[in-house]
């Protein structure tokens, strides 16, 4: 029987453990995660949104979800390319970006590509300045100013320049979430950085993510980033993490330089590709 993809609003709840017992599997082939976390938690929350799925013989053999109307985004589970898939969802939307991993880069619709980079620890550490003082966030507390200094930062990012108390709150409650890991930079009683890691417990190798980095404007130009990644990496240490990862803009080249002379790594490339209905 051929397989056939098919759109819901809603995962059943059977339907969602079938997509969550489908990750699992791929990300135990692929040896790396096989959905954005983002969308991930879409289908561990059960949350609606356009979900597609591929039956054969009634089994769910692959998925993808699509965010977004007037610029839908999609990613299928595994991060490849399916051509039946994306005419399907072009009848839908007269845009489509589709996030793919391990793809052609010369391809003429690439609008973005992101990085992984990762980096063997440890390294050495940069000290905080004397003027300042480094401690970890505090939920409840402190939510209100973090938010107004990330999002300053991220002005002009596409996903961090946005974020919500709600976006925050929700990853509060994650599982892995550690207010130890996460760090915030104070100067004349403002936050001036933050390092925010992630250790992946359920990895095979128990890797640690710089999972949110970021400087005020106001306080940029003083080699914060540089220290703020520096505390993130010894963070991940304490906690016996001995591989940090990032992800960054390939464009961005003050972020690349300061990465680079850490001496992380290119580990992949991830494009989105755009595609037009005809």
């Amino acid at each position: 029987m051929d397989a056939t993809w098919h759109c819901t609003l809603a995962l059943s709840a059977a339907e969602r453990l079938a997509v969550l017992n489908l990750i699992n599997r791929t990300e135990v082939q692929l040896g790396r995660e096989a959905l954005d976390e983002t969308r991930q938690r879409t289908v561990v929350h059960g949350w609606p949104g356009e979900h597609w799925l591929r039956r054969e013989d009634g089994d769910v053999v692959q998925y993808a979800l699509v965010q977004g109307q007037s610029h839908a985004t999609l990613e299928m589970c595994g991060g490849g390319l399916d051509r039946e898939l994306l005419d399907l969802v072009l009848q839908r939307h007269d845009v489509v970006r589709w996030w793919t991993r391990d793809c052609d880069a010369t391809q003429e619709n690439v609008v973005r590509t992101l990085q992984l980079l990762s980096l063997q620890l440890p390294v050495p550490e940069v000290a905080v300045p004397a003027d300042s003082l480094l401690r970890t966030f505090i939920p409840g507390h402190d939510e209100g100013d973090w938010l107004a200094q990330n999002n300053a930062a991220f002005a002009d990012h596409p996903e961090q320049g946005a974020w919500l108390l709600d976006d925050l709150a929700e990853r509060i409650r994650e599982p892995w979430f550690d207010p130890s890991g996460f760090l915030l930079l104070e100067i004349d009683g403002h936050i001036a950085a933050s390092c925010w890691t992630k250790v992946h417990e359920l990895h095979p190798d128990r890797f640690g993510e710089i999972y949110v980095i970021s400087v005020d404007p106001r306080f940029q130009g003083h080699g914060l980033g540089r220290v703020m990644l520096s505390q993130g990496l010894a963070s991940l240490r304490r906690r016996g993490v001995q591989r940090a990862t990032l992800f960054v803009d390939a464009d961005n080249e003050s972020a690349q330089r300061l990465y680079r002379n850490f001496g992380f790594t290119l580990e992949r490339e991830d494009q989105l590709l755009q595609f037009q209905r005809d």
